[in-house]
């Protein structure tokens, strides 16, 4: 006799909020004691190779208004263009840029801020190289699955041209909106959530 199975249903989709900031940035909240400093707020030191870099920007909702509750994480390469992770195979990444970043937006104006270093070039998964890129990671209340996207710079206008994913997006008038404005060092990137100008986000 063949046993019936028992399937199991999906679980029900939950937003990150309203307590994403207590449990992934405790310091920030006023809570102590946990962690000498929130989990991913320092990405450099002195030591770290490459150009610095300021990477600010607001997350933006429909409405045109700042989310003030929202929490972004960053990857990225370092300036050789290699990740500081066990499945880097292509040489060793300098162990002096952790190659990941987490901030809360913070104050009236919803602003997050990151202090890192400009990535080089990584290679798409066929080989071709893609331009220099930061991938982000956005969640707040509200959102059920957090959104991804990237950051690419303004001053790599050959670079974006020759970029595989970039040259993906059918809508040509859209990829501005993964562009970063600003001249180095200092480079802002606002992400729209909705609206007309709203970010191209990427199923991965």
């Amino acid at each position: 006799m063949v046993q019936e199975l028992g399937y199991l249903k999906e679980t029900a989709s939950q937003t990150a909020g309203p307590y994403v900031h207590i449990g992934l940035t405790p310091n920030f909240c006023g809570i102590t004691g946990v962690y000498g400093s929130d989990l991913g707020a320092s990405m450099i030191n002195d030591k770290t190779l490459g150009t610095r870099i300021t990477v600010t920007g607001r997350v933006i909702d429909g409405a045109g208004s700042p989310i003030k509750d929202a929490l972004v994480e960053i990857w990225q390469a370092d300036s050789a263009g290699l990740y500081n992770s066990p499945s880097e195979m292509r040489g060793t990444a300098d162990p002096n840029l952790t190659g990941w970043g987490r901030c809360p937006t913070n104050g009236d104006d919803g602003t997050f801020l990151f202090e890192t270093v400009k990535p080089g070039r990584v290679p798409y998964k066929d080989g071709r190289r893609m331009a220099p890129h930061i991938t982000f990671w956005i969640v707040a209340r509200g959102i059920n699955l957090g959104l991804n996207t990237r950051m690419y710079f303004p001053d790599e206008t050959a670079a974006n041209a020759e970029d595989p994913l970039l040259a993906r997006i059918e809508h040509r008038h859209r990829v501005a909106t993964l562009i970063a404005s600003g001249v180095a060092p200092v480079y802002t990137f606002d992400i729209h959530l909705q609206g007309e100008k709203e970010t191209v986000f990427l199923d991965i």
